[in-house]
């Protein structure tokens, strides 16, 4: 019995060894988001707007999906014949006007799918503070609608407490299959998995033939870095923030998974 105890213990400590040496080795990196806006004496609603601006087009890679239209509504121009999000978020559901429209869609983005389209978005909360999720929304009604969005919104302490810190291993979930990761994290939205997806990004289908764990890993932390012949114009659309979003563990649970997608 006591040789089986030992056993046991073993492995378990070699587990325990190899994601230690993992988290060390490879580089959680630091998220592009821009640094929180001081709210300390307040912001004008430009700042917030233009604050808002880069989060959407750079660092919180929603042109990733709303760009074109083809994974999610068109925000910043019409989108089938409804005009561009500020102008047409007050009708969008009963009982909420814009701004809460808009916290909704970012914080719980299954509660309502515009129909044509899947449910493929994140909580944005798991990337985002909330003061920068409110930028974003002062952004979006500023595309054809009025912008509302006012310092009492915004907590002015920071984040409110149920809300990560970008890059905090606080911010990491629990979650270790490595297909609800995928889907999760919306790479569905780009990438076809078992035959079903978006046709934006390579496809996962045999993906582990094309390319090994290493190349696989360093595809996923730098996007941008080799690009897939064929996907030039379309690599700039993937977040280089998962280096923050996923923890060791689930960064190689999706790296093994795809390589073994022979």
């Amino acid at each position: 019995m006591w040789r089986t105890n030992l056993s046991v213990a073993s492995v378990g400590l070699i587990v325990i060894a190899f994601y230690t040496a993992m988290a060390h080795i490879i580089p959680q990196l630091q998220s592009e988001i821009p640094a929180e806006l001081d709210l300390s004496s307040g912001v004008t609603v430009d700042s917030l707007v233009s604050a808002g601006k880069t989060l959407f087009e750079e660092a919180g890679g929603c042109t990733a999906c709303h760009g074109l239209g083809e994974r999610a509504p068109r925000l910043l121009t019409d989108h089938a014949g409804t005009g561009p999000i500020g102008d047409r978020c007050q009708q969008r559901q009963e009982g909420l006007d814009c701004k809460a429209y808009l916290y909704q869609s970012l914080t719980d983005p299954g509660a309502v799918v515009v129909p044509g389209f899947s449910p493929i978005m994140p909580d944005a909360r798991r990337q985002l503070s909330v003061g920068q999720i409110w930028a974003i929304i002062a952004f979006l009604q500023s595309q054809g609608g009025e912008v509302t969005v006012t310092m009492d919104d915004i907590p002015v302490e920071g984040a409110a407490p149920d809300t990560p810190t970008p890059g905090e291993p606080s911010a990491f979930s629990e979650v270790s299959d490595p297909r609800q990761l995928l889907n999760d994290n919306a790479c569905l939205g780009c990438h076809v998995l078992d035959g079903t997806g978006g046709p934006v990004g390579p496809s996962f289908d045999g993906i582990g033939q094309r390319l090994d764990a290493a190349a696989i890993r360093k595809a996923v932390l730098e996007p941008n870095a080799d690009v897939s012949p064929g996907y030039e114009q379309t690599a700039v659309r993937m977040p280089t923030t998962f280096g923050s979003q996923l923890s060791a563990r689930q960064l190689e649970t999706i790296v093994t998974f795809l390589a073994a997608r022979q």
